[in-house]
């Protein structure tokens, strides 16, 4: 699979996540692991990474750390062109080794970051988007606050006056909208303006009021999973007649599989078996990189949908929050299914 030559943009809050070893470990070694991250820069490497030409676009501040931090990610060979530097704190988050975003074990310390003081009209989205095929933000972002939303707003408002393909990932972290709205009353806004979205029913459910069909996954087989999902997006592209192309997820105890709605049709990836599990952040994220990159280079659905699957689960085989996995390695673990 090679890619194409089109540019895509990513814009979102860097963070540093603190992962400590519990149960005192951290305090008696003196010792905790720092890893740099963040939904959209996580896709934006993950695509450097296959040669798929991308920018990120982010806020930090003018500082000794984000001097290396930024120096780190151009020599992944991302565009970097665009970050902003303005403000005092980078965000961060504290998730114990072994866990996982959707856990309770999670502590978001993001509160008056440099990213979270962005204003509606301090981005130049003209000067962003020049050369720029697609864009893609999560649904992160709007969580934090009032005027951040107002910003993901303007930036998919702008990106859609220029044709631009807009996609979303439904990340939903219940800790994080904490600012007097609920997410149905953000979130639509935003979608309306998208093409593609990714997530999974109970996300859709949290953040959009999409009928969920299923309460969870547990017990359930993967015709099951699959034809609620099925169901799901076209109730989904239904509410949101913008948006051409769904995938949803499903990471269950022991397997991981994917549905794709695209071209009116529906696609549903081989069932991988969870091996060797060493990091769960940044699975998801790998899964929105391959999407992306199996999308703009017009492959077909069903190598569309195995692609990111496979670099999904191997990003759980992974330490840190951004895949390591060249497209021969993704492609290698298509074929052993």
């Amino acid at each position: 699979m090679l890619s194409s030559g089109k540019m895509v943009c990513c814009f979102g809050e860097l963070l540093l996540r603190y992962s400590p070893a519990m149960n005192g470990v951290f305090i008696k070694d003196a010792l905790m692991p720092v890893y740099i991250g963040g939904a959209e820069l996580n896709v934006a490497k993950a695509l450097a990474l296959w040669n798929q030409p991308v920018k990120y676009v982010t806020v930090l501040p003018q500082n000794y750390l984000s001097k290396e931090i930024v120096d780190n990610i151009a020599n992944t060979k991302i565009d970097i062109a665009h970050i902003k530097y303005s403000g005092e704190r980078i965000g961060c988050y504290y998730l114990p080794q072994g866990k996982d975003l959707k856990n309770n074990a999670v502590i978001y310390d993001r509160n008056y970051s440099a990213f979270s003081a962005l204003q509606p009209g301090s981005i130049h989205w003209d000067e962003v988007f020049e050369g720029v095929s697609w864009f893609h933000i999560s649904a992160i972002s709007p969580a934090l606050n009032r005027n951040v939303a107002a910003v993901c707003l303007e930036a998919v408002k702008a990106a859609k006056a220029k044709f631009i393909t807009v996609s979303i990932d439904l990340n939903y972290r219940a800790k994080l909208w904490q600012y007097g709205k609920q997410p149905i009353e953000i979130m639509p806004a935003l979608v309306e303006q998208c093409d593609v979205v990714m997530g999974n029913i109970w996300a859709a459910h949290s953040l959009l009021g999409i009928d969920k069909i299923i309460d969870d996954s547990i017990g359930k087989s993967k015709d099951a999973l699959s034809n609620a999902a099925e169901i799901g997006m076209n109730a989904f592209v239904k509410a949101y007649p913008n948006v051409k192309t769904m995938a949803y997820t499903f990471r269950l105890e022991q397997k991981y599989f994917a549905c794709l709605h695209h071209q009116n049709t529906f696609s549903v990836s081989e069932e991988y078996e969870i091996t060797n599990l060493i990091d769960k952040v940044g699975s998801g994220d790998c899964f929105m990189g391959g999407l992306i990159f199996g999308l703009i280079n017009n492959k077909p659905n069903n190598e569309v949908i195995n692609y990111a699957a496979s670099a999904a689960i191997l990003k759980l085989q992974q330490l840190g929050d951004a895949t390591l996995s060249s497209i021969a390695d993704v492609e290698k673990r298509m074929q052993h299914g």
